[in-house]
């Protein structure tokens, strides 16, 4: 039993390791092609939608400034551009210093949440805006993000162009990535989750992520699917859902790029990456469950997708990993061949090799210092993300048996260290 256990384990991470080397290829294709179309799509861009931008904050004083220097840099026209700081009951500064900014440039304004929706997270913030607005677009910011002036133009460009997306997402890029071995970690994942799995989902099955950041889509869809949902603490993965069930597609379309900052410490960023995997446990087992309800099964492909990430994957890593220590400790019969050493040596490798070419991507990222980043990576930040999908299963367990209320964690921010500069 033991013996099939841990073949069955293998199968499943072989699997997935397999799937991301599709879809390296196919994100590999999507870096080579996606910008032959921007001069033809752009002597479209004449009459403009009028864009509203939505930053929810809460208490976000060390990195809002920042965050609306970039946005007053925007290239769009001022008197179709709207940015709304959405003050979510902070406690600290964020509002003076929006406030000052709101004075100094007419298309920056400052609301703040009331009523329900008052300090209940990022989605109730959300949807507080979209009432008081009537823009044509609306686009998404974290407080954290400072956007490339052309960002906003490309995400609205690609709506105009693709009638058929109902949002277009951009990629993002980190801005403290050498501040810790965690954030230079982190920069990594972040590479390889827009080009392995973004592009190259994109490329080959024409489907897409909203991410938390740096999208624009249609109000006249969010209008029709009722805005944000308050219950889902991965936000952005099941308005996807949504968005793909009206009929519409999401498009990556990676000319518009933000920069981002990254936990710098490992509370902050167990307790942010502990939401993001309870999110996604919530949208597959919630939309898993409707399944015969959803009109467009193309999303299904995703939804599987997710549900082979949260659950099957690393179902398989943990019962490997497990079986393994017992055997050492206890005799079940586990008899470990070559084949089996082999194969998990040639998945080290083959991880090492996707990560590595999906990197020769960006500029600068493919080094000798990121190839020996790369191998302590799979050793160390890897395997915590064992522990923690299996800690945040827990949680999501729970609140679902006792019916428990979501409760939204706020990212912690670092202060910009001087002297460091985006890569």
């Amino acid at each position: 039993m033991a013996n099939i256990l841990f073949y069955v384990s293998l199968i499943l991470i072989w699997m997935m390791l397999l799937y991301h080397m599709f879809l390296m290829q196919g994100g590999y294709h999507h870096f080579k092609t996606f910008e032959k179309v921007i001069p033809q799509w752009r002597k479209n861009m004449t009459d403009l939608p009028t864009v509203s931008v939505f930053i929810p904050a809460h208490n976000e004083e060390v990195v809002i400034e920042q965050t609306l220097k970039a946005m007053a840099r925007l290239y769009y026209p001022k008197d179709k551009l709207e940015v709304i700081v959405i003050n979510d009951n902070s406690s600290d500064r964020t509002g003076e210093i929006a406030a000052l900014y709101a004075e100094k440039y007419p298309f920056i304004k400052v609301i703040e949440t009331e009523g329900i929706n008052r300090g209940k997270g990022k989605s109730s913030a959300l949807n507080d805006a979209l009432r008081q607005t009537d823009s044509e677009v609306i686009a998404v910011y974290d407080a954290d993000n400072t956007p490339e002036r052309m960002a906003v133009w490309y995400l609205v460009m690609g709506l105009v162009n693709d009638p058929k997306a109902g949002a277009i997402v951009g990629k993002f890029r980190v801005t403290n990535a050498k501040a810790t071995w965690l954030t230079r970690f982190i920069n990594i994942e972040t590479i390889c989750f827009q080009w392995m799995a973004q592009g190259g989902r994109w490329s080959w099955f024409k489907v897409a992520t909203i991410p938390g950041t740096n999208f624009a889509i249609r109000r006249s869809i969010m209008k029709e699917l009722g805005g944000w949902d308050v219950k889902a603490l991965a936000e952005d993965t099941e308005l996807t859902v949504r968005v793909y069930d009206a009929g519409f597609h999401i498009r990556f379309f990676p000319a518009a790029i933000t920069w981002e900052q990254e936990p710098e410490t490992l509370h902050v960023w167990w307790k942010q990456r502990t939401r993001w995997a309870r999110g996604n446990q919530y949208v597959v087992l919630k939309f898993l469950s409707q399944f015969f309800k959803l009109k467009r099964k193309r999303i299904i492909f995703d939804l599987f997708y997710f549900f082979f990430t949260y659950f099957l994957f690393f179902f398989g890593v943990i019962v490997s990993n497990a079986l393994f220590i017992l055997n050492q400790f206890y005799d079940i019969q586990l008899s470990v061949g070559n084949v089996a050493l082999v194969l998990w040596g040639l998945a080290f490798l083959l991880f090492l090799a996707e990560v590595m070419i999906t990197l020769s991507i960006e500029k600068t990222q493919m080094n000798r210092k990121n190839f020996f980043t790369v191998i302590l990576m799979y050793f160390t930040y890897s395997q915590m993300w064992i522990v923690l999908v299996l800690y945040a299963l827990i949680l999501e367990t729970k609140r679902m048996i006792f019916q428990q209320e979501v409760r939204w964690y706020k990212t912690e921010r670092f202060e910009k260290k001087r002297g460091e500069v985006s890569e």
